[in-house]
């Protein structure tokens, strides 16, 4: 149940940088917002308790998830609008 929060907040991360325009303004931003995430949810979890390196896991599982729901949102946006178009 620990792990829902991490991807939960890629998701959303993947969703709200999915209409920047600069592709490495995205990433980067992914890449700071998603360490921050990842550090959060290592916090609510009790990880930080155990060991350091679980802010690194918790940090991966957002930004692939973020990654994951910006790229489908996108493809999804230039499938639907060429849908529209038709």
């Amino acid at each position: 149940m620990d792990e829902v929060f991490p991807v939960l907040a890629g998701i959303a991360l993947g969703l709200a940088t999915c209409p920047m325009r600069p592709g490495w303004l995205r990433l980067a931003l992914m890449g700071i917002a998603g360490f921050g995430l990842g550090a959060t949810a290592s916090w609510i979890s009790g990880e930080l308790a155990i060991s350091r390196v679980y802010v690194l896991v918790d940090a991966a599982q957002v930004i692939v998830a973020a990654v994951l729901s910006g790229f489908l949102a996108r493809r999804w946006l230039h499938r639907h609008g060429r849908l529209l178009a038709r």
